[in-house]
């Protein structure tokens, strides 16, 4: 009877350690589930004039970027009409807040300068750039201009657009 009851603990011992392995195996399959969680929306940045200008539309794989009123969109969606020799590739990157209002491709026009625009055009870019770009296009950062002053001071007018995640404090 002796050498009957030899293999009963070894059995016990061996069926916890199995529930042991079988209660631990889940929670390590779950941990890096739980450490890593890409965020749900892309942080906003902030944009040089140089920097901006690489997102042209030219790079194969690149994001489409185009600013207006100094806001930073990902047009990449409307590739068709941003895109390399589309027919609004001239307004990418950079800002094109005046082209924008004038509805002009001219090289002279492709500015954030907006002195001497009439009261019509500015009316068409607010409306253009409310219900066309905010609607239709992702805000993925801002140009230095909209946040900065010409000497580098922080501009006090700045106001994220639709940005709840956005601290100017963090861009600095």
């Amino acid at each position: 009877m002796a050498g009957a009851a030899a293999p009963l603990p070894g059995l016990m011992l061996l069926l916890l350690l199995l529930l042991l392995l079988l209660l631990l195996l889940p929670a390590a399959s779950a941990e890096p589930q739980l450490r890593f969680r890409p965020p749900a929306e892309a942080p906003v940045r902030l944009f040089t004039e140089p920097e901006l200008a690489r997102y042209d539309g030219h790079q194969e794989g690149q994001p489409i970027y185009l600013a207006v009123k100094g806001v930073v969109f990902d047009v990449t969606s409307g590739k068709e009409f941003y895109g390399k020799g589309a027919p609004y590739n001239a307004l990418v990157g950079k800002d094109s807040t005046r082209g924008v209002a004038k509805m002009s491709l001219d090289p002279a026009d492709l500015t954030h300068d907006t002195t001497g625009l009439t009261e019509e055009e500015l009316k068409s870019l607010d409306d253009i750039f409310n219900n066309v770009y905010k609607a239709k296009y992702p805000i993925v950062g801002y140009t230095s201009r909209r946040i900065l002053n010409e000497d580098g001071s922080p501009n006090l007018d700045f106001k994220p657009e639709d940005q709840p995640h956005f601290s100017i404090k963090d861009e600095f």
